[in-house]
């Protein structure tokens, strides 16, 4: 591996003097520091990036940690994030935790290791849980999950209302004449339980019964969606629509719906969360809750650039709405 020595040796200058042109320093004269720009490109060197944020104590990398990066819902945020940083020159070192506290965990320490300038984090529902207890060490924004915050906080939240989202597309499957209405729901996720709490909200406002094989916490998984989808339509009474809490969980629907002969929606009503670009290519086009993803990802980075600049500003607490989008799927049945 190249090293600054080389460089210096092949430039005839100090290694001093690398340093100060590779850091765009004044008063280095342009012979030299074209001579020495010469010597980087002939030797193909590569800054140490860690050890030069070791010394300067700030990286240009933030850390971003999110559940699962298969789900369309996080990797809209990823792109997000990414080119917002880009725009303000930080790098984004991206982790993916699987809701596993225990992998999280390990790249918790590692964002810290690396001495990441920051992160923005998407914690698991047991992180979550005891957030008040962490010391991150780190600026650092929470998304997608409420952990506690106050004006003395050393983070900032930015929340989907789940709860409002789901209980407006519970009401919206009601308003449309459907009687049997069924739900699928993130296992050990935080904004599976907030989702939950909107379609239980909807359902008792307008006495609705809610069986509990109605109801199904399941892994966020396509394939944990598929099976839970066959087992609701194969009871002695099925559900004649069906809430979905995220893209995955849809796609795993409508594959069991096929795999069933059934038609959607007059043999079951599809409503799901995450307008995914798929979602107006099948038919019927499926009435989803269209996250601001790219705004959650784009906030997330203004946040935590803000607080990494300003560690002592005051915590900010930031709240969106899913947006209801009305197709095909879930058409009236009045």
């Amino acid at each position: 591996m190249t090293k600054i020595k080389d460089v210096a040796e092949r430039a005839g200058v100090s290694t001093a003097t690398v340093s100060r042109v590779l850091g765009n320093k004044p008063y280095v004269r342009d012979e030299v520091r074209a001579r020495v720009m010469q010597a980087v490109e002939e030797l193909n060197y590569r800054p140490n990036l860690v050890a030069r944020s070791l010394r300067a104590q700030r990286s240009n990398t933030i850390g971003l940690i999110v559940a699962d990066i298969r789900n369309p819902f996080f990797t809209d945020i990823s792109r997000a994030v990414e080119d917002t940083a880009y725009s303000q020159d930080f790098s984004v070192f991206l982790c993916n935790t699987d809701e596993d506290p225990e992998k999280e965990a390990l790249y918790i320490d590692l964002m810290r290791d690396e001495n990441v300038a920051g992160v923005i984090l998407a914690p698991t529902r047991k992180t979550a849980k005891n957030f008040t207890k962490m010391r991150l060490g780190y600026p650092t924004v929470v998304i997608d999950r409420s952990v506690p915050i106050n004006d003395s906080s050393k983070h900032d939240l930015i929340l989907i209302d789940n709860q409002d989202a789901a209980y407006r597309l519970t009401t919206h499957l009601i308003e449309n004449g459907y009687k049997n209405i069924a739900g699928l729901f993130g296992k050990d996720s935080y904004t599976g339980k907030e989702r939950h709490r909107g379609f239980i909200k909807a359902l008792k406002e307008n006495k609705m019964a809610i069986p509990d094989e109605y109801v199904r916490f399941v892994p966020s998984k396509k394939a944990a969606g598929c099976a839970a989808a066959q087992e609701l339509f194969e009871l002695k009474s099925p559900p004649d629509a069906l809430l979905t809490t995220n893209s995955l969980f849809t796609a795993g629907v409508l594959e069991a719906a096929q795999e069933s002969s059934l038609s959607i929606p007059a043999d079951i009503a599809l409503a799901g969360f995450d307008d995914a670009p798929w979602t107006t290519l099948v038919e019927p086009k499926i009435t989803v809750i269209a996250q601001p993803t790219m705004e959650i990802g784009r906030s997330a980075t203004e946040l935590l650039l803000n607080r990494i600049s300003e560690p002592d500003l005051l915590a900010r607490k930031i709240t969106l709405q899913g947006k209801l989008i009305a197709r095909q799927s879930s058409a009236s049945q009045v």
